[in-house]
């Protein structure tokens, strides 16, 4: 339980880090960030595969691989209706867009507001890899995730700090952003816990969300700035550091 408590809240430290780095560095290049973004990815996404798919076909049995698709979709179908659901929260900031009738400052926050609602499944995804008792494998797909969330972290501040919003409230933004991972980590971890008869969908679930998030939001964003290709290896990088890293944690 300590392990998972400290995961938790490195998992979701590492987004308020990524603000702090976004404070310092105000100005970072659609380049630099893309390339960042696009390494995360690719962790992420072969921390989906590894982490949470393949041992989701291993732990359902002789209908493994039929949990495993359903709960992928599941996973990635939920992420979907959430983002249909994004509320405008520009009060959190106390902000009145209609009032100062800034476009820009609405979509910076839709954007923060993005990110917080994905940490949620996110975090949920280290919490429910924890409980499947494989201790490597959890701390890989939280390492994926916390480098993920390092740049989001970054590239919030520039744009808040733009639109108007102080600089207090930026950075207690990112923190409530960070906050929601931990609550999502303890919620996997928790559930999985009390009824591992649940196991095998709940890391197919969280498979399908974080394979969700890589595809629909983390590979456009990084395609849409001139620097698809450098994107695209990055990605492969990533992939590999976290192949590496399981083949030898494994």
């Amino acid at each position: 339980m300590e392990m998972v408590l400290i995961t938790a809240l490195g998992v979701g430290g590492a987004t308020f880090i990524g603000s702090v780095l976004g404070f310092i560095f105000k100005k970072i290049s659609h380049k630099f960030s893309d390339i960042v973004l696009s390494f995360a990815a690719g962790v992420m996404l072969s921390a989906a595969v590894l982490g949470l798919i393949i041992p989701s076909i291993e732990y359902g049995g002789d209908y493994g691989i039929i949990i495993t698709v359903i709960g992928v979709f599941v996973g990635a179908v939920s992420l979907n209706l959430i983002d249909k659901l994004v509320p405008h929260l520009h009060k959190l900031v106390g902000k009145d867009i209609e009032e100062h009738h800034n476009a820009n400052l609405s979509k910076v926050l839709l954007f923060v507001m993005a990110i917080a609602i994905h940490n949620l499944p996110e975090g949920i995804a280290a919490g429910v890899g924890f409980g499947s008792g494989n201790t490597n494998q959890a701390l890989l797909i939280a390492g994926g995730i916390a480098l993920q969330n390092i740049p989001e972290g970054m590239v919030i501040i520039g744009p808040m700090l733009s639109a108007g919003v102080s600089q207090k409230k930026t950075l207690v933004v990112a923190l409530i952003t960070g906050l929601v991972e931990v609550i999502g980590t303890l919620i996997g971890y928790f559930a999985v816990s009390v009824a591992s008869v649940i196991l095998p969908f709940a890391l197919a679930f969280a498979g399908g969300t974080m394979l969700y998030v890589v595809s629909d939001e983390m590979i456009p964003e990084t395609h849409t700035h001139g620097c698809e290709r450098g994107a695209t290896y990055a990605l492969l990088a990533g992939f590999c550091v976290m192949l590496i890293s399981d083949v030898l944690l494994g």
